[in-house]
């Protein structure tokens, strides 16, 4: 049984993906603390592998988002493969602190040491995309030692103040232009109050 806070159908909305149809899994709890988190993720109903396949083969796409709070506290490789062989394509979003079942098609990797330190930094070696958090701060880790396929995204933080993000979107504007291997990710599903 896995512990998951909710199933949705959304677009995906950060990132490489940005604006593709998903079905969002997000799996209850986290093994960090950010200070940042915009994620309600700590309560959630038990289900099966199976109840979660059922549920998300109920929607067209075939694009699969696995997120939490950190779903690698719980995804497994039975549900992994459960979900293929509904047809799906399994796409987790994960903080990078634990190992993820080999099977996942696409790891999105959104490290947290940037703020909490060496003990939220990552151990995943390869990566589909790297999508970092920006807070203002003047450097960005490079984070040369991982092997990121797809793209290194700089997001601008959500502060929950409008002026405040409008100020960091600006900086994050102004790092990607003067750091052209990061490219601007921005939360356009806040942008259009969708999930």
């Amino acid at each position: 049984m896995l512990k998951v806070n909710e199933i949705f159908y959304s677009l995906q909305g950060e990132g490489c993906n940005s604006g593709r149809p998903a079905v969002f899994v997000r799996l209850s709890g986290c093994n960090l603390n950010c200070p940042f988190c915009d994620t309600m993720h700590t309560t959630g109903q038990p289900m099966t592998e199976a109840d979660i396949v059922a549920a998300v083969a109920a929607y067209e796409t075939s694009w699969v988002v696995i997120t939490g709070g950190e779903p690698a506290l719980q995804l497994n490789a039975e549900l992994v493969d459960g979900l293929h062989r509904a047809g799906k394509t399994v796409a987790v979003e994960t903080n990078g602190t634990l190992p993820l079942p080999p099977q996942v098609d696409w790891v999105t990797l959104s490290p947290k040491d940037l703020f909490l330190g060496p003990q939220a930094a990552p151990v995943l070696s390869s990566v589909s995309e790297l999508k970092v958090v920006y807070d203002g701060r003047a450097e960005v880790p490079e984070y040369e030692h991982i092997d990121v396929q797809h793209g290194r995204y700089l997001q601008p933080c959500d502060t929950g103040r409008p002026d405040d993000n409008a100020d960091l979107v600006a900086k994050t504007v102004a790092y990607c232009l003067a750091h052209p291997q990061w490219n601007l990710s921005l939360q356009i599903h806040k942008m259009l109050n969708i999930k």
